[in-house]
C-alpha cells in the first residue's frame, strides 16, 4: 500500500501492482547526507520560545513547525520588499504580508 495524495491536500491508501518498481520513490536532496530542511539557526528559534513566559516546555516539533512559521512569513514579507524594489525588510512589509495572506489573518493587529 501506498499513500497517495489527493486534490484537496488529504492522502489516501492506494494499493500497489506488486513490487517497489511500481511505485516512484521520493529522492534524497542533492545537499549533504543529514543536512537540515530549514536555514534558521535552531538555537535563535529555541531562545525566542524560551524568551517567552508563558511556554514552560516545548517538543522539538513545535520548534520545527515555528521554524517553518517564520521562513513562511519572512518570504512572504520578502515579497512584499521586492515590490518597493527592496532587499532589506522592514516592519511594513511584516504588515503588509499579514495582511496580503490569509493565513497570517489571525496575526491582525498583533504588530501595532
Amino acid at each position: 500500500m501506498a499513500a497517495v495524495a489527493t486534490g484537496n491536500g488529504a492522502f489516501q491508501e492506494e494499493e500497489g501492482t506488486g513490487g517497489d518498481a511500481a511505485a516512484p520513490q521520493p529522492h534524497a536532496p542533492t545537499s549533504a547526507p543529514g543536512a537540515r530542511l530549514s536555514r534558521l539557526p535552531l538555537a535563535r528559534v529555541k531562545a525566542l520560545v524560551k524568551a517567552d513566559p508563558d511556554v514552560t516546555l516545548a517538543g522539538q516539533e513545535a520548534i520545527f513547525i515555528l521554524e517553518l512559521f517564520v521562513e513562511t512569513i519572512a518570504k512572504d514579507a520578502y515579497c512584499c520588499a521586492q515590490q518597493g524594489k527592496r532587499k532589506t525588510l522592514q516592519r511594513r512589509d511584516l504588515d503588509n504580508a499579514i495582511e496580503a495572506v490569509d493565513e497570517f489573518a489571525f496575526l491582525e493587529g498583533t504588530l501595532d
